[in-house]
């Protein structure tokens, strides 16, 4: 990776998608690497099937990648709601504030 005049080249897997600025790519893909190496080195162990193996391998890696994949965007799709409802939330804080309408106040029986 080059830089060139501030701006860095990011990583491309098969020349689709920039990894580097796509959230959850990176850690998916060391997530599949660490499964397809043990489900494949498990499966050898087990069965001594090279071939077979293999296949096993790719499955894990394809199967742990998209595991990660789905639970990190899903644990940031929740993060931004719950951002979202905190910025709004603040934002209602400081509308009304000091008003009749302010939640904060307490209410007397006599209003």
């Amino acid at each position: 990776m080059s830089e060139e005049g501030g701006k860095s080249q990011g990583m491309k897997v098969m020349g689709i998608n920039d990894i580097q600025n796509t959230p959850c790519a990176r850690e998916s893909i060391l997530h599949g690497a660490g499964g397809s190496l043990v489900a494949g080195l498990v499966h050898f162990l087990a069965t001594s099937r090279v071939k077979r193996s293999f296949d096993v391998g790719v499955a894990g890696f394809m199967l742990t990648t998209l595991g990660s994949w789905f639970y990190c965007r899903y644990n940031n799709a929740k993060l931004r709601v719950q951002q979202r409802m905190i910025q709004d939330g603040i934002k209602n804080k400081v509308i009304y504030e000091g008003t009749n309408l302010d939640p904060t106040q307490k209410k007397s029986g006599d209003q």
